[in-house]
């Protein structure tokens, strides 16, 4: 249940599911897999103490900073895709949903920091009933992912088919600027706390 409580925040993965289930059912299958590449590395790095990597503030600044400017420009480049009615199909569907789940899970400040907190008091606990236990909560996590990810394209591509190619890209419409918010509140956020480093470090 913990598990889901962060599988299911809404978040960029989230918000992609949706855009490229879209176009494809099982585009939230294939982001599900491009997120266990990065998830389930990270489990174990965590588990060697990269949490306290993780945890210093100035890897939150990168992360944030780098996340937020991808995270802009993918929605940039969706809503441009959206205007040219022409090259729509092409592009949106020539995405590749596992780099997008690779790339969208690496870049998010908000995962890591989830895995360095919460997911690491889960795992360690995990951990404690034996290595077995711990691969079953890894396993048992990722299909959280896979089964939220792949019901929520599913769902977006059947809704897609019944309201037809302009409703179709009012959701991608949404789904941008839904990408582009997240992109600002992350850059926001990495540059205040870099405003307020670099002005406690001058006093």
């Amino acid at each position: 249940m913990i598990s889901l409580s962060g599988v299911m925040a809404p978040g960029p993965v989230t918000t992609m599911a949706i855009a490229m289930g879209a176009r494809s059912r099982y585009a939230g299958i294939l982001i599900a897999v491009g997120h266990g590449i990065v998830e389930f590395p990270l489990m174990i790095l965590i588990m060697l103490g990269m949490d306290k990597l993780l945890k210093l503030t100035n890897t939150k600044i990168v992360i944030g900073l780098a996340g937020g400017v991808f995270l802009l420009v993918m929605a940039i480049q969706m809503i441009y895709t959206i205007k040219s009615s022409e090259n729509q199909e092409v592009k949106v569907s020539k995405t590749r949903p596992i780099t997008a789940g690779i790339i969208l899970s690496g870049s998010n400040p908000y995962f890591l920091l989830w895995w360095a907190t919460v997911g690491l008091t889960l795992a360690v606990s995990a951990k404690e009933l034996g290595i077995w236990a711990f691969a079953l909560f890894a396993v048992i996590h990722w299909l959280c992912d896979l089964i939220w990810l792949s019901a929520l394209s599913w769902a977006s591509f059947k809704g897609s088919r019944l309201l037809g190619p302009g409703r179709q890209k009012v959701v991608l419409l949404i789904c941008s600027v839904v990408l582009f918010a997240f992109g600002l509140f992350f850059v926001y956020n990495a540059a205040g706390t870099l405003m307020k480093l670099t002005l406690i470090r001058n006093y």
